[in-house]
């Protein structure tokens, strides 16, 4: 099983305002009409794994984003909260859920969300990052990252810059 981060930051480093908000990610368009990379991204995945506060963030959004299983982790939600089809809420320990979905079969998970992809890092459960910047300063909001117990290797795999200034690294970790 692999585990794969897909994700836009703000130059200095914040996925999201303070308020959960991701409007300064619209009026971005790839200019080579390849959506940076999300189509090809999402058709190499099997399921997708989210946290509570990004499931919220884009539960209403027209269309479905997502078009794989979604595992929502929460100790909150009730399963009947979550009213799109194929999305399940899961409440347990990471390593616990990785080796479930690999015993479902799931091979490569999309995981998702500032405090999930963290959760994810501190165990040791993440096999590459793909960081896409966005050319702006929000000033603060919700981090990609938090604080870790111990460094995180990080080995570069690639890079793309599109003609807007999007910046898109690929890392493996731990290499």
């Amino acid at each position: 099983m692999a585990n794969y981060v897909f994700i836009a930051a703000s130059i200095d480093g914040y996925i999201a305002r303070g308020d959960g908000s991701i409007d300064w990610l619209t009026g971005h368009e790839d200019p080579t009409g390849g959506e940076y990379g999300y189509g090809d991204f999402i058709e190499s995945i099997d399921a997708i794994v989210m946290g509570r506060r990004t499931y919220e963030t884009v539960a209403n959004l027209d269309p479905w984003p997502y078009p794989r299983p979604v595992f929502v982790l929460s100790s909150t939600l009730a399963p009947g909260d979550v009213r799109r089809p194929g999305v399940r809420v899961v409440s347990m320990e990471l390593p616990a859920l990785v080796a479930m979905l690999k015993r479902e079969g799931y091979a490569n998970l999309y995981v998702d969300g500032g405090a999930t992809i963290q959760g994810f890092l501190r165990h040791g459960l993440i096999d590459e990052l793909i960081i896409t910047r966005v050319p702006v300063l929000l000033g603060g909001g919700v981090p990609l990252f938090g604080p870790l117990e111990r460094d995180v290797p990080l080995s570069h795999v690639d890079t793309i810059v599109y003609p807007d200034g999007l910046v898109k690294s690929r890392y493996r970790v731990g290499r």
